[in-house]
Formats: C-alpha cells, sequence, structure tokens
C-alpha cells in the first residue's frame, strides 16, 4: 500500500500575472486512467494527521485511507471540488511512477482562434509568429527550470510542461511552478484535477518510448517528484474556462507551490534545479 501523506490548502486572493501559458505538452499514446502498482513496496508508517485537518477533509467527504485505495478516482460532481479555497491535494507517494508519466497524455486543445479573435488589433497590434526552437538534451543544462506536470481526471493522466520561477517571497529558494490553468482546473466544466505533481527534467536524456519503458525512476525523474501544496488559478478560468478556452482563455494561467514527495532535503526546488525564471507578480 502506497503511503500517503495529506496537504489542505486555502487559496489567497486572485494575483495579477503576466505570462500567457498554454502549457500543453507533446501526446503520449494509451493515458492510464489508474495507477500502476510499484514492483516493490515498503512498510508504511503509521499516519499522523493533525485533528483540523481530518475535520477539514471529511467536510469535503474526503476519507483518506478510501482515497488512498482507488477514491481519488470518484468524480462525481459532488466530490470534484471546484472553489479556489477548496483545493486538496494528498500525497501519494510512488503514485507518478515511470509507467503512469510515460503513459499521460496532454490535455484536450485549450484555445481556439474563434476565442481570441474579437480582441486583435483592439489594444496592440498582433505579434509576428515566433518559430519554437527544440531545446537539446540533455535538457538541464539547456533549460533547467523546464519540466512536466503531471495530474489525474476523469479521463486518466494527463500531462502539461511547466516551468520553475522566482518567489520574491522566498529570493534564491523559489518552491514555485508556473503552468496553463487547464493543468490545474476543468474550468466550468469541472473541478480541481487529483494527484498534481511537477517533475523538473522529465526523461532528461530524451530516451525514446522504448527505452522509456525500462528507465528506472531516478532517469525518469532525475530531480525527484515535486507534489502541489498550493495551486492558484484565476477566478476567470474557474467560472468561464473550457475545453476550447472560451471567455476564460485570456486567464489560462496557473501557479503552483510544490514541496517534494519524499520529504524535504533543505532544498528549495530552485536551488535543487539551479535556476528560476522571472515573474512580474505586480504587473497591472
Amino acid at each position: 500500500m502506497r503511503s500517503i501523506r495529506p496537504l489542505l490548502t486555502a487559496v489567497s486572493a486572485v494575483a495579477a500575472l503576466t505570462l500567457t501559458a498554454t502549457a500543453c505538452g507533446p501526446s503520449e499514446e494509451n493515458a492510464g486512467d489508474k495507477p500502476v502498482a510499484p514492483t516493490t513496496q515498503s512498510p508504511v508508517d503509521k499516519i499522523r494527521i493533525p485533528e483540523d485537518l481530518k475535520d477539514r477533509l471529511k467536510e469535503h467527504g474526503i476519507d483518506l485511507d478510501k482515497w488512498r485505495d482507488g477514491e481519488w478516482r470518484n468524480w462525481d460532481r459532488d466530490k470534484w471540488l471546484r472553489e479556489a479555497k477548496d483545493f486538496v491535494n494528498p500525497i501519494i507517494e510512488d503514485l507518478w511512477d515511470p509507467d503512469r508519466m510515460r503513459e499521460a497524455e496532454r490535455p484536450d486543445r485549450p484555445v481556439e482562434e474563434e476565442d481570441i479573435s474579437g480582441d486583435e488589433g483592439v489594444t496592440d497590434p498582433t505579434p509576428a509568429p515566433v518559430r519554437a526552437k527544440a531545446v537539446a538534451p540533455k535538457y538541464h543544462s539547456s533549460a533547467p527550470e523546464a519540466g512536466k506536470v503531471f495530474f489525474d481526471g476523469p479521463q486518466g493522466s494527463m500531462v502539461c510542461s511547466a516551468t520553475v520561477v522566482k518567489d520574491p517571497a522566498h529570493p534564491g529558494k523559489s518552491n514555485l511552478v508556473w503552468t496553463a490553468g487547464h493543468c490545474v482546473h476543468k474550468g466550468k466544466e469541472g473541478g480541481w484535477y487529483r494527484n498534481i505533481a511537477f517533475v523538473p527534467s522529465y526523461n532528461d536524456s530524451a530516451l525514446p518510448t522504448p527505452a522509456l519503458e525500462k528507465a528506472p525512476r531516478e532517469e525518469i525523474a532525475p530531480y525527484g517528484v515535486w507534489w502541489a501544496e498550493w495551486v492558484k488559478t484565476s477566478d476567470q478560468w474557474i467560472a468561464q474556462g473550457a475545453s476550447t478556452g472560451g471567455a476564460g482563455a485570456p486567464y489560462d494561467y496557473a501557479v503552483i507551490r510544490v514541496t517534494p514527495e519524499k520529504g524535504s532535503s533543505g532544498k528549495s526546488l530552485e536551488e535543487t534545479v539551479g535556476s528560476a525564471l522571472p515573474v512580474d507578480f505586480n504587473a497591472p
């Protein structure tokens, strides 16, 4: 049985954020809707949960034992928490093993042309397109801030791209990750996704799919797995976001604060990967 650590957070007021993120990663085949059991399992220590946290989880009908054993796959509307203050993401150790990470798919295409065309040329000229350049492996040496966000939704395991960003409140010691709103919350049609975790420098050596099937977790996730303990997306995305972007498309962004799955080594995410990108959180 996998061990589990509870994380329950209340989300603060909307932060004004300046980056625009689509955050969709390359599609993977055969999304898994069930966790793959690890080949070896270690004994689980007795779980100690603060009483106030137990009470808050009970308010949402969440039983940690049932959650660990697969109750998180219950996507009933009454069980799918959607309000900003209700984000809950208990850590299930070793849930994101190499098989589940490899089989994760990207979410539905988040933005369609018609979602943004009405604003075209109204406030600013449409910028010229910039052709993307492939990052050479090993990825960490080329883009140490980059990684993948993995999460579970009703359709199965999913993946997005994400970036380590600076935390003005903790210079040089950030645990913040930037991604898209549709990578953490379904929008107007649902609620918060579950088992949200960030893997910096995922598949650092760019191994092909056949090789990934035999690669150990340390090679797939060289800097470990970092679980979301706090997530903030815009109120507009929660209220108006849709599978093709919808009216929430301009607000399709999110910030995640993460913590290491296996317990803290004393180093922040920024210190662990060696870099973070700046964000102007005070922009109007």
